[in-house]
């Protein structure tokens, strides 16, 4: 696949997940090496990358979506972060939705993005830059992973349990957990892109909902 195509065409994948194939080791390590040719700030390169692939382990990390899946998204649009009048398709999402929180055990592997330290403010310049030196990584993992007919999703709901997961994962106080990416090989790879609104409807040049 050329770079548009990967690039219009890695989803958040869900039920597609193959939950019965392992992902080789060396596919994980390949993949993560383009992540880090990423940019990240300050050249910092304070990203951390946790791969979970024991069964005992994975359930820990499921049961600590599920709290955030239960508690504050579970059904309603919120699970999908998008409102929408397309109903029939809010209802397939939030399918998809409950049958990862349902399934993440399952997953052969789950990925944990981590940063070394904390934000130095509790501001939205502080959080900005902090998750701007990660994000771009994740981002680029993901589309490595479909480009070898891997999967995956970026997911945040296991946050809720924050605490717990890092007990799970032996994690010190100053490293911060910022996604829960499940990463597995998808059944078929005839993905395509999805229905977006036109660019010019959403695209301001020099001032908010300014036009050229």
């Amino acid at each position: 696949m050329d770079f548009d195509e990967v690039a219009t065409t890695t989803r958040a994948v869900r039920k597609r997940l193959d939950l019965d194939r392992p992902v080789e080791p060396e596919l994980i390590n390949e993949c993560l090496r383009i992540a880090t040719q990423a940019p990240t700030g300050s050249n910092s390169q304070g990203w951390r990358f946790v791969v979970v692939t024991d069964p005992d382990k994975r359930k820990g990390l499921a049961d600590c979506y599920r709290v955030g899946w239960n508690g504050s998204y579970r059904g309603g649009d919120a699970a999908t972060g998008r409102a929408s009048d397309d109903q029939a398709q809010q209802t397939r999402v939030r399918s998809s939705a409950q049958y990862l929180a349902d399934n993440m055990e399952r997953v052969p592997v789950l990925v944990v993005p981590c940063l070394v330290g904390r934000p130095v403010a509790d501001s939205t310049a502080a959080w900005a830059g902090f998750l701007g030196s990660i994000i771009p990584a994740v981002w680029s993992f993901q589309l490595a992973l479909r480009s070898r007919g891997l999967g995956s999703a970026y997911t945040t709901l296991h946050l809720a349990d924050e605490a717990k997961a890092a007990q799970l994962l032996g994690l010190p106080d100053t490293v911060t957990q910022v996604a829960l990416i499940p990463v597995a090989y998808t059944i078929g790879t005839d993905f395509k892109p999805a229905v977006r609104r036109p660019v010019e409807e959403i695209t301001y040049w020099n001032g908010w909902k300014a036009t050229r």
